[in-house]
């Protein structure tokens, strides 16, 4: 006797993981386009510091410089995970609609499209992880860029470039 027609509630399994995958594509989603858009409010910030160039010593404008080529790969690296985010997203829902429609052709006792539709939510289920997984894989990526570049400005304040201290202060 087949699993799944013995027990109806059996599908719900199947229905059930791909819906909790689907909230977790959706908070790194979330997460990410909250990094996304500081990434952009930063370039912004860079970009209007060096078109200003009030009277920036050639180092820092170079450091600054470096610092909008690490925050846009920064940028380049959030809309990767972003879109693999998204797709994560979309092929948990398709798992989610495939089982349920495999769950229809399980109550019919039609095996072969209930085996296509079952074979078609193990597809998209996959492709799901798979995006996930690619996507925490790039954010890791983003987050090693994130670190050069706080070393960079860290670097720019310990030389007291952003911020001048009095002579008595420095000893």
């Amino acid at each position: 006797m087949d699993p799944l027609s013995a027990n109806p509630f059996a599908v719900l399994t199947f229905i059930a993981a791909p819906a909790i995958l689907t909230n977790a594509s959706s908070v790194m989603a979330l997460g990410t386009s909250n990094r996304f858009a500081r990434v952009i409010d930063r370039i912004r910030a860079l970009a209007a510091e060096l078109s200003a160039r009030h009277d920036f010593p050639q180092d820092v404008v170079a450091s600054k410089v470096r610092q909008l080529t690490y925050v846009n790969r920064r940028a380049r690296y959030l809309v990767r995970a972003l879109t693999t985010f998204y797709l994560s997203l979309g092929a948990f829902a398709a798992a989610s609609f495939a089982s349920l429609i495999g769950a229809v052709f399980v109550i019919a006792h039609q095996d072969v499209p209930r085996d296509a539709a079952m074979l078609v939510a193990f597809v998209c289920g996959a492709t799901g992880v798979g995006g996930l997984v690619a996507g925490s894989l790039i954010l890791v990526r983003e987050t090693r860029l994130t670190l050069a570049y706080l070393r960079e400005e860290t670097d720019l304040l310990a030389k007291d470039i952003y911020i001048p201290q009095p002579e008595e202060d420095r000893k």
